[in-house]
């Protein structure tokens, strides 16, 4: 367990097992922590880097918004201060953003990407998920206490007192538009696609992001190739919330990581 002093801020990074260096990358108002299930498995080939994002878990905020953009800025100079060129890197939900970001904006950082639960464009989401994030506020901070995310900000927060920043900082991140669908196909890394079948995510939308990266758009023949290197993975009975517990998910993705 360590900090690095990356782009003004002190971030904090936690290492396991050896090998290939991958990053994980947490959601909204969590931190690497909520990975712990899937860390043991991932750790027998992997070097496992867990990361807390700006104002998340470890890290204290700065005096900035939070976008994926400068986040993945912070994951690109993490790598060269750890003497990293290229590590493979999973991101779920608002991590999965920051991972998308690196692989566009950093694209020589990146091995293989994973990319876990989130749309590349912010009408991927279902209707409903957009009306409640457009509902989203500072004052969502009162009704989110006593949840097990402020449980966890509370217990690992250098200033448990900024969870309404955070949560303020939050919403005003999820009332931005953006559409990443250009940078996404010049994504030159092999990239894994991972949803629950009933996730927060359009299925339709799924399919898209699939094709922007050259997944799915001719038979692979009878031998199974696949120039385009993408690879989407549906899982059953899982949604936005409880994917990362789903007991499938570390086999999909070592399977894929492995080459």
């Amino acid at each position: 367990m360590s900090y690095a002093e990356v782009n003004g801020l002190s971030l904090y990074v936690e290492e396991h097992g050896s090998g290939e260096p991958l990053v994980l990358l947490h959601g909204g108002l969590g931190s690497g922590e909520t990975f712990a299930p899937l860390v043991p498995r991932l750790a027998e080939a992997h070097r496992v880097i867990l990361v807390d994002l700006q104002g998340h878990g470890r890290t204290a905020d700065i005096d900035r918004p939070l976008r994926p953009e400068l986040m993945a800025d912070d994951i690109a100079a993490l790598l060269k201060h750890l003497g990293i060129e290229r590590a493979d890197l999973l991101g779920y939900s608002t991590g999965a953003d920051v991972a998308l970001q690196v692989a566009v904006r950093h694209p020589q950082a990146v091995r293989r990407l994973v990319v876990v639960s989130t749309p590349c464009k912010r009408d991927g989401w279902h209707p409903e998920v957009i009306a409640a994030m457009d509902g989203m506020s500072a004052e969502t901070a009162e009704v989110l206490k006593n949840s097990p995310l402020h449980e966890l900000y509370a217990r690992l927060a250098p200033r448990p007192e900024d969870w309404t920043v955070l949560v303020g900082k939050t919403a005003e991140l999820k009332h931005q538009d953006y559409d990443w669908s250009t940078g996404v196909s010049t994504i030159t890394a092999p990239t894994l696609l991972v949803f629950g079948d009933a996730d927060a995510v359009r299925p339709a939308h799924m399919v898209e992001f699939y094709a922007l990266l050259g997944g799915g758009l001719k038979d692979a023949g009878f031998n199974g190739a696949d120039p385009a290197g993408a690879r989407l993975a549906v899982l059953p009975g899982a949604s936005h919330y409880d994917v990362l517990a789903h007991p499938e998910l570390t086999g999909v993705v070592t399977a894929f990581l492995s080459p």
